[in-house]
């Protein structure tokens, strides 16, 4: 049979998830599971004065009410969850003596239901002193507020390139401020867990990312040994970056199930994910570029101030992806960059769609345009002069990266065709002739980012059963990539064996000895090669047992992975099939794989935004947008297209519409969907994607990741095409959401 990968295939899971029959956490909660509600701070910044749980006691339900200072020490602390950041801003489970930001829990209350535990709650009466707020993160850098204070280091993170450039030689240099705003990831699932004891085994149910990654955190939170701890994530309703680890709320859980000698769950609402569940992005980017009026880039410095939240989660360390892709795909001789990451009495701040790479790709795509304006020519041609080469990979860059392969101008090329660039431009200076209040506005990014940036940990392996059925097992926990889809496609092509006799298994921590997280656009080229190599692997060790059966020395067989059978060499008259190896085997037949990734990989592409800005309202329309998304060997294109219609939904989400905003007290205003406009449909055209492939060769696919791409392309085409339909108004630049107000705004203030 012929090749199965690059043909679309149907997601097997889609059928459970559009007719109801998903199961998630909290549809496996036992019925004598009792209910956790947390008290969290109404303040962003207070001294926790006295904290009053007489009234609950006689609350109805109620089984339990526990402040810090019930937790036994072991488990009162809640461990920095990122290697490199500052380790002395400590988090405890639940408030201890000062609370940082709004949300925050203080109180634990355990009960029969959740209604119960909810109104119980209620009764809870905090006393607070209240402390400066700190939202600004330059105030934090200057130290005005000390959310820590007695500790040696305010700050939660730096890093920097080795070298600074140097503009003394250009003859045009451009300056400016950016500011790249939190987003939440928004997951229509929020965080949800309950954990109960089976003697002295902790048995954990969760919505996460990374079934390992929770399976370590509690190891240590409960001082518990590997084969005392069993992690089982069912299916899982989004995550997008935002369930990376196990958070305090959820790693309570163990603890107040042994005490209170009953399974515990927790399934937040919404306005505590608002609050509670890490946030993403969040930059202060400067930027300076320069180069000749020729349009060459010689020179290029980004400086950014991280904004980490109230304590370090994974935010924090970001300004480290940044940093790795802040020079994109252009040949810039002279480039340097410097990262702070600093605290703010808000919501800690986690990781978002990209992750630091869409950070990098806005500050250097904006600087582009911005230096295009600055020397009156068209963006694409500036871009076009300072691609790297096609033959310059694999190619070395200031951060040190090591980027793969890549064809930059062959990428704006397709978009530019695909977009009628120069009819587009022609309609733009006719409007703009005619005067229409309908303003136009035509937007370029070109982009590169990196994927698979952690190798290594992850377990997959291919079994044989007797019935002829073959089990992939790995451990990936998807949250919406497909994998119940592509890894049967991988195997069954290896194989050469139907789809229907190859299931994938998973998300369960007793099914695979080790794993990562399922992030950074990493499986399918790391767990999928690693199926590759297992499959492989289950060739050879069928070899034999076919061999028996052609009544040939193995030596002389062979597998024909297009007819699924072993034959003899140069006989394929008379072969075997799998099922017929299958019936021969005394048990199962497993294989797993020891496949190491050969580096990291670095998808590109190029997206091409149209919209029309309402000079009288503000109010920006997507009109079009077209993508080249290049993300190596495409395995399946329906949900490699459904990878990039989500990516670039996220990208046209922060460009126009999603902001995490918090007063001057820091007090957040955005805390549920009215307030929080979550991008949909109804604000989005059909995206034109135009296909491309460009092979790497790290690992056995070919593959680079695709989760991710559409949001870092398309972030900063359409905040430069908004910035393009305002610039007959002297308008250079506008921050991000490009809203109504802001640029109603923009056009009052420069009309």
């Amino acid at each position: 049979m012929p090749s199965i990968l690059g043909h679309p295939v149907l997601r097997r899971e889609d059928p459970r998830f559009l007719t109801g029959h998903g199961s998630y956490v909290a549809n496996l909660v036992p019925p004598e599971a009792a209910h956790v509600v947390y008290v969290t701070s109404t303040e962003a910044h207070a001294r926790l004065l006295s904290v009053d749980t007489t009234a609950v006691a006689a609350s109805p339900g109620v089984l339990g009410v526990f402040t810090s200072a019930d937790l036994d020490p072991g488990v009162a602390v809640y461990p920095t969850p990122f290697p490199g950041m500052n380790d002395q801003m400590v988090r405890t489970m639940l408030a201890r003596d000062v609370v940082r930001y709004v949300g925050e829990p203080v109180v634990a209350v355990v009960a029969d239901d959740p209604g119960q535990a909810a109104d119980a709650a209620d009764l809870v009466v905090v006393d607070y002193e209240p402390l400066p707020p700190l939202v600004d993160m330059e105030s934090s850098l200057r130290g005005d507020v000390l959310l820590f204070p007695g500790i040696d280091d305010q700050t939660v993170y730096r890093c920097a390139t080795d070298e600074m450039p140097d503009f003394d030689q250009c003859e045009v240099v451009v300056q400016a401020r950016f500011r790249n705003q939190r987003m939440s990831a928004a997951p229509i699932e929020a965080r949800a867990g309950f954990s109960h004891w089976d003697g002295d085994r902790l048995i954990h149910h969760t919505a996460t990312q990374g079934s390992h990654n929770v399976k370590t955190a509690l190891m240590g939170i409960h001082g518990l040994k590997p084969e005392q701890v069993l992690v089982i994530t069912p299916d899982v309703g989004g995550s997008f970056g935002a369930k990376f680890r196990c958070y305090p709320e959820e790693a309570l859980l163990g603890w107040l199930s042994r005490r209170l000698g009953r399974p515990c769950a927790w399934i937040e609402a919404r306005t505590q994910s608002m609050t509670g569940l890490g946030s993403g992005r969040g930059q202060i980017q400067d930027v300076v570029v320069g180069g000749s009026r020729d349009g060459q880039i010689g020179a290029y410095q980004l400086d950014v101030i991280q904004d980490s939240g109230a304590y370090p989660l994974i935010a924090g360390f970001l300004p480290r992806m940044t940093m790795a892709m802040f020079t994109g795909v252009y040949k810039i001789a002279c480039a340097g960059f410097r990262a702070v990451s600093v605290p703010t009495s808000t919501t800690p701040n986690g990781a978002f769609r990209g992750a630091g790479r869409p950070e990098a790709a806005s500050a250097i795509e904006r600087a582009v345009d911005l230096f295009a304006a600055e020397i009156d020519m068209d963006p694409a041609e500036v871009r076009r002069r300072n691609f790297l080469d096609p033959e310059a990979f694999p190619h070395s860059t200031a951060s040190g990266m090591s980027y793969d392969s890549g064809d930059y101008q062959m990428a704006l090329d397709l978009a530019l065709e695909a977009a009628g660039y120069e009819d587009l431009r022609a309609e733009q200076a006719a409007r703009r002739l005619g005067g229409s209040k309908a303003l136009m506005g035509i937007g370029l990014s070109t982009y590169v980012e990196v994927t698979a940036t952690t190798g290594g940990g992850d377990f997959a392996s291919v079994e044989l059963g007797t019935n002829g059925t073959v089990t992939a097992v790995t451990s990936s926990t998807p949250h919406g990539q497909g994998h119940e889809t592509v890894w049967p496609m991988i195997v069954a092509d290896v194989l050469g064996i139907a789809l229907d006799r190859v299931v994938a298994v998973g998300g369960d921590t007793d099914c695979t000895p080790r794993g990562q997280v399922t992030g950074g656009s990493r499986s399918a080229q790391i767990v999928g090669s690693m199926l590759v190599d297992a499959s492989r692997r289950l060739v050879e060790q069928a070899l034999p047992v076919a061999a028996d059966l052609l009544e040939a020395s193995a030596a002389d067989v062979v597998h024909d992975p297009e007819g699924g059978s072993f034959h003899v060499a140069g006989t394929p008259a008379v072969s075997v099939g799998w099922a017929e190896v299958a019936a021969g085997l005394d048990g199962p037949l497993a294989v797993e794989s020891d496949f190491e990734i050969g580096g990291q990989t670095f998808p590109f592409g190029a997206h091409v935004a149209v919209v029309e800005v309402d000079a009288e309202t503000g109010r920006v329309e997507l009109v079009r947008l077209v993508a080249v998304d290049d993300a190596g060997t495409v395995l399946n294109p329906l949900i490699f297209d459904g990878q990039i219609h989500g990516g670039i939904a996220g990208g046209v989400a922060q460009a126009l519409m999603e902001e995490l905003v918090y007063d001057a007290d820091a007090n957040p205003l955005t805390t549920n969907f009215a307030d929080y406009p979550v991008i949909s449909a109804a604000e989005l055209p059909s995206f034109e994607l135009i296909r491309s492939e460009t092979p790497t060769d790290r690992n056995l696919l070919g593959a680079k990741g695709v989760g991710e791409s559409g949001t870092v392309g398309a972030t900063a085409a359409v905040q430069n095409a908004v910035v393009d339909a305002l610039a007959p108004f002297g308008v250079r630049h506008l921050d991000m959401p490009l809203t109504p107000e802001r640029v109603w705004k923009a056009i009052q203030d420069h009309g």
